[in-house]
């Protein structure tokens, strides 16, 4: 294995001197080395008794209190994910994930949704940003969504020390699109955005993503309406009353699920698993989304009309009767194999959200403001992809395939990030 703290030290040089502070400089690579380290708690107080060459204090300090800006060490984790995995066949995967918390007075706690958990919690909610390629996620961004009950209440802010310009309510998906922006802002290289149903069914996030030269593969509700790609618009006369106003679809929408009911579905692989090769039944065809402006049809419905954009609505239909819905503004020629695979990419972020939390203790921060859990989220991503860059280190080099011992990758205790070889012990690199 080699002496991973000193690769450490070594790998985080351009981090330590984007700090600009020899104190700082200290403290950045005892922080990330104690997220790295063994010890099932990973907050600050444990981690400074298993350092024991710096105080809790002083840790605490640094992570909570320290008057540093983190822009610098952001801009170097993006430069490094870009490195590592950056390039045209890369992904861009929004996702969200939660941070269950007891109490009220951590900032953006509160009883909502929580995706990982598959009901509503007391948590915290991060909107996730992994830079993905060859199945090798790197962790870039982790940005807490405030809900309204804390940004309807500027006192509750204040005392959780939010940043003024982050006090106005975002969606998450508008959250997302800032995130995007800055990572491309960045000069990082990916080829396409994929994220879920609970933001590919905002018609301005996909819009957002589409007016900034953007391809994007997402998941979207089984009911969204939809209108066949050869929809017209027709401006019918009015019998009586007043003139109308706008043209009309000369077709009537229907749900996703209906427009897919009887399409061709057929048997499609896009990977290979540990068990094989993963394949589903999907089905595609072009269409409209109906997200253009809503007025009232000529039967008194109220209906959105087509958007402008021509998209592939995409079918899967899972051995147990599940079916998931996708929209994507890929090319009309993409086939359906390819559809497939950019849709079902986005399961990497999943595998890079359980590592952050249960082996990098992403969760386990017990500070309680704004900048104390950004801060420690980017710590949490830079000790991520400092393993991942191990990781590939080990392969040899990016593309290569092969059984790679575990020892050789990371320091115990920590569990593999990679796929078990089903022919031996040893752990896959998979293209």
């Amino acid at each position: 294995m080699g002496n991973w703290r000193s690769d450490l030290e070594t790998w985080l040089a351009p981090f330590v001197a984007a700090l600009g502070h020899k104190t700082r400089g200290r403290m950045c690579p005892a922080y990330i080395a104690g997220l790295i380290g063994p010890g099932d708690r990973k907050s600050v107080q444990p981690m400074a008794a298993r350092d024991g060459a710096v105080g809790y204090d002083q840790l605490h300090h640094f992570i909570a209190d320290g008057v540093w800006d983190s822009a610098p060490l952001e801009a170097a984790l993006l430069a490094e994910a870009d490195r590592l995995v950056g390039g045209e066949d890369a992904f861009l995967v929004i996702d969200d994930t939660c941070l269950p918390k007891k109490g009220k007075r951590s900032v953006g706690v509160a009883p909502q949704y929580a995706s990982s958990l598959g009901k509503t919690a007391n948590c915290q909610s991060l909107v996730s940003v992994t830079l993905a390629s060859r199945e090798v996620p790197v962790a870039v961004g982790l940005r807490l969504f405030l809900p309204e009950v804390w940004t309807n209440d500027p006192d509750r802010m204040a005392r959780a020390r939010v940043p003024n310009d982050r006090q106005t309510a975002l969606s998450k998906p508008a959250i997302a699109i800032e995130e995007i922006d800055r990572v491309r802002a960045a000069g990082v290289r990916f080829g396409c955005v994929l994220a879920d149903a609970g933001y590919g069914s905002s018609g301005p996030f996909r819009q957002a993503l589409s007016a900034r030269g953007l391809a994007w593969a997402v998941g979207l509700s089984r009911r969204q309406n939809v209108y066949p790609a050869d929809v017209g618009l027709v401006f019918p006369e009015a019998r009586r009353g007043r003139r109308r106003k706008y043209h009309l679809p000369d077709r009537i929408a229907v749900s996703a699920e209906q427009m897919l009911d009887h399409g061709k579905w057929r048997k499609v692989s896009w990977r290979r698993g540990t068990k094989g090769r993963l394949n589903c039944q999907f089905a595609a065809t072009r269409v409209h989304i109906a997200d253009g402006h809503r007025h009232r049809m000529a039967d008194g419905r109220v209906q959105a009309m087509p958007g402008d954009e021509e998209a592939w609505l995409i079918g899967e239909r899972r051995a147990t009767g599940e079916r998931k819905y996708y929209a994507s503004n890929l090319p009309a020629d993409t086939n359906l194999k390819a559809l497939a695979a950019a849709v079902k990419a986005r399961w990497i972020c999943e595998q890079a959200h359980q590592q952050l939390k249960e082996e990098l203790g992403l969760d386990h921060f017990e500070g309680r403001s704004w900048t104390g859990i950004h801060r420690h989220a980017l710590m949490t991503m830079i000790a991520y992809a400092f393993l991942q860059s191990r990781r590939l280190k080990a392969a040899g080099r990016k593309k290569k395939k092969g059984c790679i011992p575990l020892t050789q990758v990371l320091p115990p205790p920590l569990k593999e990030p990679f796929t078990p070889c089903p022919k031996c012990s040893a752990l896959t690199i998979n293209d």
